[in-house]
């Protein structure tokens, strides 16, 4: 029980580290026209929550064996996002005609995208899930829904700001 407190405790502390950096990238103007984030910034929210994860889990000498393919997963995620995040704004951008069936298809094709990278993430999971005991699992399943839904929300809050405030000004 002791250790399911300390971790949910580092857990918690750690979920500042990057709703803070969330705040600041924000704040700096890190973040483009659109809405988005420089990939540099991005690269560095991702660096972020890949450590919360990590030290949320607190990984046993045997465990370590499994987490790089687990970084390179989440890494590979995150970079299929940020490319699908930055076409769309380029999209917004052109904001000429658009046709619908064009529209399904690229939707289709990102669905598509996001499906395998979430294949390969589970299947990078998989090894080391087997491996975690039931405080790891409960710390995994507190840093998955709430650290990274957080960090997710901050973000989007942001965005929807950075939208409101061009609304105003048209």
């Amino acid at each position: 029980m002791k250790e399911s407190m300390i971790g949910m405790a580092v857990a918690l502390v750690l979920a500042g580290v990057p709703m803070a950096s969330a705040r600041e990238v924000s704040t700096t103007g890190a973040i483009g026209e659109h809405g988005t984030l420089s990939q540099t910034n991005f690269k560095i929210l991702t660096d972020a929550r890949i450590g919360v994860v990590k030290a949320a889990l607190q990984l046993t000498p045997e465990q370590q064996q499994y987490w790089p393919a687990i970084e390179d997963a989440i890494r590979a995620r995150a970079d299929g996002r940020y490319r699908r995040l930055s076409g769309l704004a380029e999209r917004v951008k052109q904001q000429g005609d658009a046709d619908p069936l064009a529209l399904i298809r690229t939707r289709a094709e990102t669905l598509g995208q996001r499906s395998a990278e979430l294949r390969r993430l589970a299947d990078a999971w998989q090894p080391l899930y087997q491996t975690l005991s039931p405080d790891q699992k409960t710390r995994m399943r507190f840093v998955v829904a709430r650290v990274i839904g957080g960090l997710r929300d901050a973000i989007d809050n942001r965005r929807q700001e950075l939208f409101d405030d061009e609304d105003d000004e048209g």
